[in-house]
């Protein structure tokens, strides 16, 4: 399953987006900061209005989308590396997320405190990051102290020290292990330590309903960053967000319509997830199910019946596939067979966003 970090200071509406996303989780959600204590865990069904379509086409008697899992941890602040506060004890819970969603509050509220005493996204964003980039070098340090024992006589421990003290001294300058330079047989020696600034970074922009669509100055420093950083920006609100939960389809749109937006803040986290980690969704439909599924970009046909399961990867044969609005077209996968339109793919089949797949392997 996905996984996303939620992190961010006190207040800023970590835990009142984490509950409006995730609508039976019940984490707390109040005007002081450190309310949240321990981690709070939820997932949510991946929004994809082509599985009900689907669904109907093939009169599928369940629909499976894919999941997401939020997980939610307390408010850094500035020292929480050093013991201030209560979020730091708590990052190791996001260590084996995929990639980090950073809330950033861009709206003034005299009713809501500011840990900081203000608002401001920039020194507030820098903040964050640099807890987390010292927290990555307390994590570098001890891995390093256990290498010593070893490094004049494994040349693979050698190698992971020289890439570890690479990692340490861009931390020390201020930057993140994300934007160093490593090759892949690098990047795998490193993966175990689940370095937190080697994690893509969506900053989430939190705004109050009423600049949800337009943004404003605070926004537009925070979407700069992002820019500058190579970065993910998505505009949210934890209001509307609080808003939508109970909501049907019909009044929701038209909620959304009336602040001049086109979806909710779930579908633009998930989106911009799956962008920047460069994920793409197939699907498979039938009687019995339809149902998507979450590949990396450039999997190729075994590969991605591999997701599925292992079987389907080892014995692989070939796929039949459609692109999804051609098989709309067609009316049902028996129409477009008919009309020579499901294409038989082999083991070199890079699968496409949107593809409908019915895999052909031998047990």
């Amino acid at each position: 399953m996905l996984k996303a970090g939620i992190v961010g200071l006190p207040n800023v509406g970590k835990s009142t987006l984490f509950n409006a996303l995730v609508a039976n989780a019940q984490a707390q959600a109040a005007n002081f900061p450190f309310c949240t204590i321990e981690p709070n865990i939820g997932s949510v069904s991946v929004p994809d209005d082509r599985l009900s379509q689907l669904t109907q086409l093939s009169s599928s008697r369940n629909t499976i989308p894919t999941r997401i899992e939020f997980v939610d941890i307390a408010g850094l602040v500035k020292g929480a590396s050093k013991g201030e506060g209560l979020g730091n004890k708590f990052l190791a819970n996001i260590r084996e997320v995929d990639a980090i969603v950073h809330v950033i509050r861009c709206f003034d509220d005299e009713d809501v405190i500011h840990v900081s005493g203000s608002v401001d996204p920039v020194r507030d964003a820098e903040i964050i990051n640099l807890e987390l980039g010292f927290s990555d070098l307390a994590q570098i340090s001890k891995r390093r102290d256990r290498l010593k024992k070893t490094l004049r006589t494994n040349k693979d421990s050698l190698l992971e020290d020289s890439v570890l003290e690479k990692v340490s001294c861009a931390l020390e300058e201020g930057g993140s292990a994300r934007n160093v330079e490593l090759n892949e047989e690098e990047k795998l020696l490193i993966k175990p330590l689940g370095l937190l600034t080697a994690k893509p970074i969506i900053y989430a922009i939190n705004l109050s309903e009423n600049e949800l669509a337009q943004g404003n100055d605070f926004s537009s420093k925070v979407s700069a960053l992002a820019s500058k950083e190579g970065a993910a920006s998505v505009k949210v609100s934890a209001q509307v967000e609080s808003e939508l939960i109970d909501l049907n389809e019909s009044d929701r749109d038209d909620y959304l319509d009336g602040l001049g937006v086109k979806e909710g803040g779930l579908k633009s986290l998930i989106k911009a997830t799956y962008s920047l980690l460069g994920l793409r969704t197939y699907f498979t439909t039938g009687e019995k199910e339809t149902r998507a599924w979450t590949i990396k970009s450039g999997m190729t046909a075994p590969q991605a019946a591999g997701v599925i399961h292992t079987d389907f990867e080892r014995g692989f044969i070939r796929a039949q596939t459609i692109d999804y609005e051609k098989l709309l077209q067609a009316g049902s996968l028996s129409e477009a067979r008919n009309k020579g339109w499901l294409r038989s793919e082999g083991k070199d089949y890079v699968v496409k966003e949107g593809d409908i797949m019915e895999f052909l392997f031998n047990v």
